[in-house]
């Protein structure tokens, strides 16, 4: 069973600087049916114009991970870290028992569009961590690349949960398609382009709860860029 989220259905933040679409409830969006999906809190949307972005702020208990489309995102946080996140880019940030981080524009001319999302860990107050990994587009042409998992499989990031991410690009004949494990849910989500999933024409933004599907079948896009989620079967995520 398919139950797609409209792009357009999403919120919408707009501060002048950061225009922001939430898939889920976020800041001032609240939406009583959509308030995450198995451990699948967070999926927002953002562009930051140039030069500008979100000072120093605090997290704990949370898988954040950013997936940068087009631009590129400066990180800095408590841990150290400081890095610069490009498309093909993956970054993965373990909140655990606490960490602050930035995210600002890189650039001082150009936007930056990426997507932040936010996990819910399988336990609370553990270390935190960072990791960055990059994804070349011949990894992910006509194909779903595995970018986080929970044991760090095939490269990929590791996540505290039960979890996983593919990223994948499709165009004119390119098709892949992905085994959903039984009793396990996903939740697909189209970052760019178009693109079908079991023969279901999806837009740029739009995201798709996938229950009691045997596979996930990605066919006849157009510019896309897909990322599918692997999931536990529960329908709303809980804190450890």
């Amino acid at each position: 069973m398919l139950t797609i989220r409209k792009a357009s259905e999403r919120g919408l933040a707009n501060h002048g600087w950061l225009k922001s679409h939430h898939t889920f409830s976020f800041g001032h969006y609240r939406n009583p049916r959509e308030q995450g999906f198995s451990d699948l809190l967070v999926i927002n949307d953002d562009r930051v114009s140039a030069g500008k972005g979100f000072g120093q702020h605090p997290h704990r208990d949370m898988e954040i991970f950013s997936y940068v489309l087009e631009g590129a995102l400066e990180h800095k946080d408590t841990l150290g870290t400081g890095s610069v996140i490009r498309p093909g880019d993956v970054q993965l940030m373990s909140a655990g028992s606490g960490v602050a981080h930035s995210e600002y524009n890189h650039s001082a001319k150009e936007p930056v569009h990426f997507l932040q999302i936010w996990i819910v860990p399988d336990v609370a107050g553990a270390k935190p961590r960072y990791q960055q990994e990059h994804f070349t587009p011949a990894q992910k042409r006509g194909r779903l690349q595995l970018i986080i998992s929970p044991d760090g499989a095939k490269g990929s990031l590791t996540v505290r949960q039960d979890a996983r991410v593919y990223a994948g690009l499709f165009d004119e004949g390119e098709e892949a398609t992905l085994a959903v494990g039984q009793g396990r849910y996903a939740y697909v989500h189209v970052a760019c382009g178009t693109v079908e999933l079991n023969g279901q024409r999806l837009n740029e933004g739009d995201g798709v709860r996938v229950r009691e599907e045997a596979a996930i079948h990605l066919a006849r896009g157009i510019d896309a860029e897909v990322l599918v989620f692997d999931l536990r079967p529960n329908e709303l995520p809980e804190m450890p």
